[in-house]
């Protein structure tokens, strides 16, 4: 058993889709959850600076002492790959790998639609992963990088016109294409899910890869041991590069509920330090 705190990053607030999960599937264990909201997107960031926000936001939440961190960005997973299984000794997940498998263990007609930011899309990282569990699925990918300023500024209803444009528009060549299973392949996406929902018809099944991320946690920390024997229930801890204020009013609209913990805000120049200490 191991009472230390489980840890989860992402580039801003779309990681709390996978902090939600956790507290559903695991309700006893603390979580401590990182958002550099101030520099966000990762997407349309370069590999380059994609790979040194990771190593500071991992190096961050590591100081935390936690038992495991999770990489609850779809941009940092893709580019760090599915071989990226561990860090050091504290066990780690990112969210593509236990998407892919979820995708081919769903997938009825082997069509499977992939949507993320730009770098997610680049990097062709969830084609790699579902090939080498099902070479026999097709991968179809598009880029949608209005969907996470949709999100991080409230146009996630339903019936919001805007949201319904860009998904309608970045979504028709995937759905041409007759998928049957669609990756939410950042963690923002499963916000407007009802929208995606809605335009690709009850026949198109959606995964969000914070969710499925959570489970793998779950299971590996089961797996390991290294679950909590607390029981009272656990708390959150959020860190944020920007405004508390902002990070509160908009982590709600995630999280359905409070924040069960309370919000810190970490500088730049702190990220900075915690990836010196680990180079």
């Amino acid at each position: 058993m191991n009472n230390n705190a489980i840890g989860v990053f992402d580039s801003g607030l779309g990681g709390l889709t996978c902090l939600k999960e956790l507290n559903k599937l695991i309700p006893n264990e603390n979580v401590i959850y990182f958002g550099d909201t101030a520099r966000l997107p990762y997407g349309t960031r370069s590999r380059e600076t994609i790979l040194e926000y990771a190593h500071q936001d991992i190096s961050f939440v590591k100081s935390k002492n936690v038992k495991m961190i999770i990489a609850a960005c779809g941009t940092v997973s893709s580019v760090l790959g599915s071989g990226k299984t561990s860090d050091g000794d504290i066990p780690f997940t990112g969210v593509l790998l236990p998407a892919a498998q979820a995708a081919c263990g769903l997938t009825r007609n082997g069509k499977v639609g992939v949507i993320g930011t730009e770098a997610t899309i680049k990097s062709g990282s969830y084609g790699k992963a579902i090939r080498g569990i099902r070479p026999d699925v097709s991968v179809i990918g598009a880029a949608c990088p209005l969907f996470v300023p949709l999100v991080e500024n409230g146009f996630t209803a339903r019936d919001n016109k805007v949201a319904q444009l860009v998904t309608e528009q970045y979504l028709a060549p995937i759905k041409k294409e007759g998928v049957d299973t669609l990756i939410l392949g950042c963690t923002h996406y499963p916000i407007i899910k009802d929208v995606i929902s809605d335009f690709m018809g009850d026949s198109v099944t959606l995964i969000s890869s914070g969710e499925e991320a959570a489970k793998y946690a779950y299971k590996m920390l089961m797996s390991k041991e290294m679950l909590s024997d607390r029981e009272e229930n656990g708390t959150n801890t959020y860190y944020t590069s920007d405004s508390i204020e902002l990070f509160e009013e908009n982590a709600r609209a995630f999280l359905g509920s409070s924040l069960n913990g309370d919000v810190y805000k970490v500088g730049i120049d702190e990220l900075i330090s915690a990836a010196n200490q680990y180079r």
